[in-house]
């Protein structure tokens, strides 16, 4: 049964930044059999923290670094007898056209830092909390310049303004605060 997507709302704000945005792709996969060598091989090779288990294309768990010190080598474990089930974590999943906002929730609530990213039911990409941490500050920016000039605290003009238009979602260094949205030249019709 497929989610509904719904645009995120934070105090009367439109998040734009979507997942699809700012995740990692293509990602790095490896079958529930592979060896914790082979994933290590994987993670060392393309220098990266985690690959997900998927079993016919389908995400079925992540294993990390840490899912690697911590359940096999601490362990004593011989890495080359011990497979990728055993070790692997249960992978939380995000849809790609949702904001970011709600990947933060879901990394937040399962206090988990990386979350395979779906789209049409296939792994598509990964996103991670330095991802989402990457770009929350120059969202932080916008979101508080924004709601300063709508209480007034701001007094310079709304053209200098940049952020995401309200009414097309892109990119415009001149928006303008009218009737409640921030629109771009282009939605102007300037």
């Amino acid at each position: 049964m497929a989610k509904r997507l719904v645009e995120n709302t934070d105090a009367n704000m439109t998040t734009r930044v979507l997942v699809r945005d700012i995740m990692n792709s293509p990602v790095i996969t490896a079958g529930p059999s592979d060896t914790v060598v082979d994933i290590a091989s994987k993670m060392k090779d393309h220098n990266i923290g985690s690959v997900i288990i998927t079993e016919n294309e389908k995400p079925v768990g992540i294993v990390t670094d840490w899912d690697v010190v911590s359940k096999v080598v601490a362990s004593n474990l011989d890495p080359s007898s011990v497979d990728g089930a055993k070790v692997m974590q249960t992978i939380h999943t995000v849809e790609a056209g949702e904001g970011i906002t709600e990947a933060a929730r879901i990394l937040r609530k399962n206090n988990i830092k990386r979350l395979g990213v779906v789209y049409k039911d296939r792994l598509a990409g990964i996103i991670s909390s330095s991802d989402v941490i990457a770009v929350t500050p120059e969202l932080v920016d916008v979101v508080s310049e924004k709601a300063a000039m709508i209480r007034g605290e701001i007094g310079r003009p709304a053209s200098a303004i940049s952020g995401f238009c309200d009414e097309c979602g892109e990119w415009s260094d001149v928006l303008m605060y009218s009737e409640g949205t921030f629109t771009c030249e282009v939605c102007r019709g300037s």
